[in-house]
Parts: structure tokens; C-alpha cells; sequence
């Protein structure tokens, strides 16, 4: 296990974030456009609505639903600036770095891919 599925692990035990899930129609996007076509979307995604320094309506500006992304965003604590800042250590104020912009999009899609595999009980 790395740093990223540590720190994920540790999110997704968080009340709020443990809720989250793929069903319905966020699923099939991804069953029908497969994960590669979602990673593409939320490399958009973020370099639109996460990246700038200053993001219009922060806090605010993802759904809970409607698409893969946004549910995983939200799963992830890779919603907003805040959360940015507060669970994965990326300060706000500053438009995001290639790195980072691609840290983002790496948690994004380990969260989905992580739906579809079996959660087996320690031993």
C-alpha cells in the first residue's frame, strides 16, 4: 500500500466520506465509456474547476452527482480548495502545479477503480 491508498483508506473512514458510492448512472458511465474516458474527464474536470488559484463558487462547485468524478471528488476530499488543503496537504491561494493537478486525477480514479473491487475483511 502507498502514501495515496493510505491517506484514501484514511479519508474514506471520515463519517461524511464513507457515504459516498458508484451506483446507478455514475456506475454505468463508467462501465460504458470505461476508465479511461472517466480519467480524461477528470483531467478536464479539474484543470476547469479545481485548478485556477481561485475557483468560481469554491466550496460549491461540485455536485454530488451526475457524474463519476464528482462523486469520487467528494469521496476523496478532492472536492474544493479547502478540502485540498485540509485532507490531501494542498495549500490554497495558488493555482494548482502539473503534479498535483495529476495527484488529483490519480485519486479520482484509484477511488473508482476501488468501487469495483471486492473489500475483503483484514485477517
Amino acid at each position: 500500500m502507498d502514501e495515496l491508498d493510505a491517506r484514501l483508506q484514511r479519508i474514506g473512514q471520515h463519517h461524511f466520506r464513507a457515504k459516498f458510492r458508484l451506483r446507478g448512472r455514475d456506475r454505468a458511465v463508467v462501465d460504458l465509456r470505461g476508465i479511461a474516458t472517466v480519467r480524461k474527464h477528470a483531467e478536464d474536470l479539474i484543470a476547469a474547476r479545481l485548478a485556477p488559484a481561485e475557483p468560481r463558487n469554491d466550496g460549491r462547485q461540485t455536485p454530488y452527482r451526475g457524474h463519476p468524478v464528482f462523486v469520487a471528488q467528494h469521496a476523496t476530499a478532492t472536492c474544493c480548495r479547502t478540502c485540498l488543503a485540509r485532507w490531501q496537504d494542498i495549500p490554497a491561494g495558488r493555482a494548482l502545479a502539473d503534479a498535483e493537478r495529476s495527484y488529483v486525477v490519480e485519486a479520482i480514479c484509484r477511488w473508482i477503480v476501488g468501487q469495483y473491487t471486492p473489500k475483503l475483511p483484514p485477517t
